[in-house]
């Protein structure tokens, strides 16, 4: 399922200013080095993501081409960008990478169940952007990433603003545009990390019901001794799904994006997604 496309652009950028798959230790480094974040008391990097605190629906685009133009509910949700407006922000954002001094790839999944997997490639601009990459989704091991063909590549320009939105279709500096067909997502002008993972459950909200898989914004916890004890818990951001997964009692599957197939309830990510902002015990209890 790999886009020949997403490989050649990845090969444009070359290698020369790219940090590959960095541990997460070295990944915090880089971040304190570039003035990116600093570290909490606990030692947790914090990072500020600026002007937007959540993702930016509003700006969020779909190629609309022909192969997947009747499959999609086009409207406020699902916006359509012309394959035009979407290779030239697409152009724009890759000049723009090129010119950074430094970049970061990640390689990994999406999908814990391994006949439903995504292979991911993420490049950032940001070491801290590339750290959410590898927390959020399934690390992948040494023999893995050797010879990694993903089957989808995110490019994040997040501190590219777009000069002139109408030009290329869009509405304002920033914008999120994703091509099913050509399996790549290109994010400019926001810093919100957000924007990478809900991208790929995107994908997965596209594939998997054609495998017959049901995928769910929900969290998902499990007994300790009985595997078919699972308990899902729906809602939208901020309701309370991972509050009430986290429970000691039960082990955690995940708390934001399942897939639930004939063979149970599997996790799409491999970390916790947890809004931090203005976090409080009364408001969030």
């Amino acid at each position: 399922m790999s886009s020949t496309a997403s490989v050649d652009r990845l090969a444009d950028l070359g290698e020369a200013n790219l940090h590959r798959n960095l541990s997460a230790a070295t990944l915090v480094e880089h971040a304190i080095r570039r003035g990116e974040g600093v570290l909490a008391a606990n030692g947790a990097l914090m990072c500020d993501t600026g002007t937007r605190t959540g993702r930016s629906p509003g700006d969020k685009f779909l190629e609309d081409t022909p192969g997947v133009h009747d499959s999609i509910d086009w409207g406020k949700v699902n916006q359509p960008i012309s394959p035009e407006n979407f290779a030239a922000l697409e152009a724009l954002a890759i000049e723009h990478l090129k010119g950074r001094n430094e970049l970061y790839r990640f390689d990994g999944f999406a999908g814990a169940d391994p006949k439903y997997r995504l292979k991911v490639s993420v490049v950032t601009e940001e070491a801290w952007h590339s750290l959410f990459a590898a927390t959020l989704f399934i690390n992948a091991s040494d023999s893995d990433q050797a010879g990694f063909d993903p089957d989808w590549v995110i490019y994040n320009a997040c501190n590219l603003q777009i000069d002139d939105p109408a030009k290329y279709g869009v509405k304002n500096g920033l914008a999120v545009v994703q091509s099913l067909e050509q399996r790549k997502v290109i994010i400019l002008g926001t810093r919100y990390a957000g924007e990478m993972k809900k991208s790929i459950f995107y994908a997965m909200n596209h594939d998997l019901p054609d495998m017959g898989v049901f995928p769910m914004h929900c969290s998902a916890n499990v007994d300790h001794e009985d595997p078919e004890n699972v308990a899902v818990f729906f809602g939208l951001s901020g309701t309370g799904k991972t509050t009430l997964s986290a429970d000691p009692n039960r082990d955690l599957v995940g708390d934001d994006e399942h897939g639930w197939s004939d063979d149970g309830v599997f996790n799409i990510e491999g970390g916790c997604y947890a809004k931090c902002i203005n976090l409080s015990k009364e408001g969030e209890p």
